[in-house]
């Protein structure tokens, strides 16, 4: 169970809004809720493939600074559980 948050809404906005949900067949709660989640997940989304493009970009270079351990102070045990292709 989420925790609860508390928003101020002009009144046209808010009626728009509760007319959004209706018309999903949604509570303007959950219609609120699920436009926050795909906002944060589009803007995790968009750092993951950014962050990945940027060390597929210089594997090479990671390679050669780090080596072969690509899991630096990692324990060996954990290192081996790691995935393979961290990409």
């Amino acid at each position: 169970m989420g925790k609860q948050t508390n928003i101020r809404l002009d009144d046209a906005v808010k009626a728009a809004a509760e007319d959004r949900a209706k018309r999903r067949g949604l509570s303007l709660q959950r219609y609120v809720a699920d436009l926050i989640e795909a906002d944060v997940n589009q803007s995790r989304a968009a750092f993951m493939a950014g962050a990945a493009a940027f060390l597929a970009a210089y594997t090479e270079e990671f390679e050669a600074e780090v080596g072969e351990d690509r899991y630096p102070g990692l324990p060996d045990k954990l290192a081996e559980t790691a995935p393979k292709d961290a990409a």
